[in-house]
């Protein structure tokens, strides 16, 4: 599915709550369910600076696709990391790197969150943008000509 597709799913689903509120608690509801990461991913280097919340990412690349997953000790933070870590998981580096959340704003989940909130939002964003230049630059490199010897 294209990021294109999923934002018309996740609006979709989120359109069908009568405003921004019912919007956030919707996706609370889908954070307690979301799996938490093993222990053994809970350490600090996974971890995201700047937030007051503990709030750890995992990125990986596979076949060339960008997978994302999250966890939090706060289930607000955990919604909005979630909801972009679905958003942007198995995508290639190139569209994740294109495409802001802009979606999000109209739907009312950015205003129900305090600035702290929305700056973890923004950190989130910025940990998935800066993986998917880091694959995207790698996989320039990988498939680029071999330099030609010289005489």
């Amino acid at each position: 599915m294209s990021l294109a597709e999923k934002q018309n799913q996740i609006t979709a689903e989120l359109v069908a709550f009568k405003n921004g509120q019912d919007r956030l608690v919707f996706l609370l509801e889908k954070a307690r369910f979301r799996p938490p990461l093993p222990v053994e991913f809970k350490v600090e280097s996974n971890r995201v600076p700047g937030c007051l919340a503990k709030l750890w990412l995992m990125a990986e690349s596979r076949s060339g696709r960008c997978f994302f997953n999250c966890d939090s000790d706060s289930l607000i933070v955990k919604a909005v990391a979630g909801l972009l870590c679905d958003f942007y998981s198995d995508q290639l580096p190139a569209e994740i790197v294109a495409l802001e959340p802009d979606f999000l704003a109209p739907l009312g989940i950015t205003q129900h969150l305090t600035p702290n909130r929305r700056n973890a939002l923004a950190r989130v964003r910025e940990y998935i943008r800066q993986f998917a230049e880091t694959e995207r630059n790698r996989g320039q490199l990988q498939s680029a000509p071999a330099a030609l010897s010289g005489p």
